[in-house]
C-alpha cells in the first residue's frame, strides 16, 4: 500500500498537468457555463417569474454528467492506465521500480480517480449552486448535492475499474469502451425487466430518486430501478472485482512495445 501510494502521488501530480486533463476540466465546466446563461437570462427578463432550476437540473445537468462526462473520463482515465504506458514505451522503465504490478495498477487507479473526482465534483457543485442558491438555507438542498455528487463518486469508480481491467487486455479499449458506453448501455436500458440489470447504468440511476413533483425526468426514463441498497453494494463489488481482475491480467501478462 505505500509503494501504491507513492505511485499515486507521482501519477497524480504528472496528470494534472497533463493536455488531456485541462481538456476535461474545460468540458466539465460546460453545465457551469448553461447554468450561468439560464441565471442570466432569467435576471435580464422583462418580466421574470419565479425561478426554478430543477427541471434544468434533473434532465440537462445531471444526465450531462452521468451519460458523458463520467464516462469520457472513466474511459480515457481507466484505458490509459496501461496502455498510455505501453503506447508510450515507458512500461519497461516502469517496472524497473521497486514497485509491485499489482501497486502500478493501484497506484495509477488512484491518481487518475482522483483527478477525474476533482474534475467531475467541481463543475457539479457549482452548476447546482448557481440553480439552486435561492435554496441555500435549506438543509434538503444540501442533502440533494452531497447525494448526487456521492451517486456519480461511486460510479465513476466503477467505470474507471471496469476500463482500467479493459485497457490491460486489449489494445484498442478505447475502441471497446465506446460501444460499451454508448452501444451497450444505451440500448439495453429500454429492454424490460431483468435485462436491464446488465448495465452499469442501471444501478446509477437506480440511486437517482424522481424529483418530487416533477413529471418527467430524462435519467429515468424506461427505468425499473433497484433498490438502493442493492445498488450501491452491486457498484461496489464491480469496483473491487474489475479493479483486482487488472491487477491480476497486469500481473501475469506480458505486453509488447508498439513498433
Amino acid at each position: 500500500m505505500r509503494a501504491a501510494s507513492r505511485a499515486a502521488v507521482f501519477f497524480f501530480d504528472l496528470g494534472r498537468r497533463a493536455k488531456r486533463t485541462k481538456f476535461f476540466f474545460a468540458l466539465g465546466l460546460v453545465p457551469v457555463l448553461l447554468s450561468l446563461l439560464l441565471r442570466l437570462r432569467h435576471v435580464l427578463s422583462v418580466s421574470p417569474r419565479g425561478f426554478s432550476g430543477d427541471f434544468f437540473y434533473s434532465n440537462v445537468i445531471l444526465p450531462f454528467y452521468v451519460q458523458f462526462l463520467l464516462l469520457m473520463l472513466a474511459l480515457f482515465f481507466g484505458t490509459s492506465v496501461i496502455l498510455e504506458e505501453v503506447e508510450g514505451r515507458t512500461l519497461a522503465y516502469l517496472l524497473t521500480r521497486p514497485l509491485s504490478r499489482a501497486a502500478v495498477v493501484l497506484g495509477k487507479f488512484a491518481a487518475y480517480a482522483g483527478l477525474g473526482l476533482m474534475v467531475m465534483n467541481i463543475g457539479l457543485l457549482a452548476s447546482f449552486l448557481i440553480l439552486k442558491i435561492e435554496g441555500a438555507a435549506d438543509p434538503e438542498v444540501w442533502v440533494t448535492l452531497a447525494r448526487d455528487a456521492a451517486v456519480l463518486d461511486l460510479s465513476l469508480l466503477c467505470y474507471l475499474s471496469l476500463f482500467t481491467f479493459l485497457g490491460t487486455l486489449v489494445k484498442r479499449a478505447v475502441f471497446f469502451g465506446l460501444l460499451f458506453c454508448f452501444g451497450w448501455e444505451n440500448v439495453i436500458a429500454y429492454f424490460p425487466g431483468l435485462t436491464q440489470k446488465l448495465a452499469i447504468a442501471h444501478y446509477v440511476k437506480s440511486l437517482i430518486p424522481q424529483p418530487p413533483g416533477q413529471a418527467f425526468s430524462f435519467l429515468r426514463l424506461m427505468l425499473e430501478p433497484s433498490p438502493p441498497l442493492v445498488a450501491v453494494l452491486i457498484l461496489l463489488g464491480l469496483t473491487a472485482v474489475f479493479l483486482a481482475a487488472a491487477g491480476l491480467v497486469f500481473s501475469a501478462k506480458e505486453y509488447l512495445s508498439p513498433d
